[in-house]
């Protein structure tokens, strides 16, 4: 049987892992781009960047300074009935896990009416769905600012088609992208309803860069996104180039027939996030 405690101590490892070390997918496409980049500016950042890693790996320190807020996603197997208050363990586990890495705390008590820390960084943010069996995945993403702020979200109308998305999602990363620290992996959410696309997208984030899509028509989108954001020239850090974004990643969910939602969720260069079973 799984348990609120079990999740939470999941969640305080995945934090730890996800502030310090790279993903392993990223690491290894900022390596095959800082390899083919064109720009020496561009090339020199990505250098750096994966130097940056390097070192945050070894010495178990932050990738980036803005260490974010804890997103986090729990597929929970249907067979599963989880006990205890899942939202106070988890941020309990939170709590715990930002203070022993020494992260930096950057929750706000309330959007409007009280804006000092919580000098905890909870409450979380949690959602849970059911899959199928026993156990559960725990995904854990860490989202800063910089990244965060330049999501965007859409209710085309149908007759925009696929064309009228990757016009939607370039204007997005072409307005936006400077400040969500590239290169970038791009998360598209497409299809469910106004409050669930954006979901879609940060959802999109957590398939890894070597792992294919699920649709030919998913594939096709991602690919010709992927071309047309590297032919913007922003480049790394925002300083000029080709490799503005790493990956397009693209979920597609079914939605009203009056309707086609698409949202934007950016990944920085750091692109924090990990993923723990529980038995």
């Amino acid at each position: 049987m799984v348990t609120s405690a079990d999740i939470a101590r999941a969640v305080g490892a995945a934090i730890a892992d996800a502030a310090t070390t790279l993903r392993p997918d990223v690491a290894a496409a900022m390596r095959r781009a800082a390899a083919e980049e064109p720009s020496p500016r561009g090339r020199e950042v990505l250098e750096q960047l994966l130097l940056n890693a390097e070192i945050a790996h070894r010495d178990r320190v932050p990738l980036c300074q803005d260490t974010g807020t804890v997103w986090v996603w729990v597929e929970l197997g249907s067979n599963e009935c989880v006990g205890g208050d899942l939202q106070a363990a988890v941020d309990d586990a939170v709590a715990e896990a930002y203070r022993s890495n020494a992260l930096r705390m950057s929750v706000a008590r309330d959007a409007l009416g009280d804006r000092s820390n919580t000098s905890t960084n909870t409450p979380a943010f949690v959602d849970v769905t059911l899959r199928p069996g026993s156990g559960a995945t725990v995904h854990v993403m860490l989202k800063g600012g910089g990244s965060d702020n330049a999501s965007a979200l859409a209710m085309l109308d149908p007759a925009a088609g696929a064309e009228g998305v990757r016009r939607f999602v370039l204007e997005a990363v072409e307005s936006r992208a400077t400040g969500a620290c590239p290169p970038l992996v791009v998360g598209v959410g497409v299809g469910g309803t106004f409050d669930s696309v954006g979901k879609l997208a940060k959802k999109a984030l957590l398939r890894p860069l070597d792992v294919q899509a699920t649709t030919p028509a998913a594939a096709a989108l991602e690919e010709a996104l992927l071309a047309g954001i590297n032919a913007l020239g922003i480049g790394p850090a925002g300083l000029g180039g080709r490799t503005t974004a790493l990956g397009v990643r693209v979920l597609t969910a079914p939605c009203h027939i009056a309707a086609l939602p698409v949202a934007v969720n950016m990944g920085c260069s750091a692109m924090r996030s990990a993923t723990v079973e529980v038995a």
